[in-house]
């Protein structure tokens, strides 16, 4: 399968062993999120925003009645909303490589992506912790 790669620096690193001048390439490489996941939570994000004020009304009319049948009925009627409508079954994802973990929600990127926009300064007043 071939994935989609990123190369996003490439770092020349030379070394002088024995006299002799080698030069390394590093390379960085953000391997990107399949396409099927982020259109499935794209899907989700859309059930969610359509089932949101059906199950909420249904929520509210649970919490309201006491009879226990009629709240039987009710969680009947939730159970049978899809299950991807639910608004926990949404990952949050990285916007530039779309990966899952790692998220800070205040950036919204991965721990990679917040890390390399640290050091090149593109995150407002975020600096690198010294001790």
């Amino acid at each position: 399968k071939k994935k989609n790669i990123n190369i996003t620096s490439i770092n020349y690193l030379s070394y002088f062993i024995f006299g002799i001048n080698l030069r390394i390439i590093k390379i960085r490489i953000f391997l990107w999120q399949k396409k099927s996941m982020i259109e499935r939570e794209k899907k989700r994000i859309k059930l969610n925003n359509k089932y949101t004020p059906k199950r909420n009304t249904l929520l509210q009319a649970y919490r309201q009645t006491e009879d226990f049948q009629s709240r039987l009925d009710i969680h009947s009627k939730i159970q049978k909303l899809p299950r991807n409508s639910a608004k926990n079954r949404i990952r949050n994802r990285c916007w530039k490589t779309g990966r899952p973990r790692g998220f800070y929600r205040d950036f919204g990127v991965s721990r990679h992506v917040l890390r390399e926009m640290a050091h090149s300064c593109l995150l407002p007043g975020v600096t690198k912790s010294s001790w």
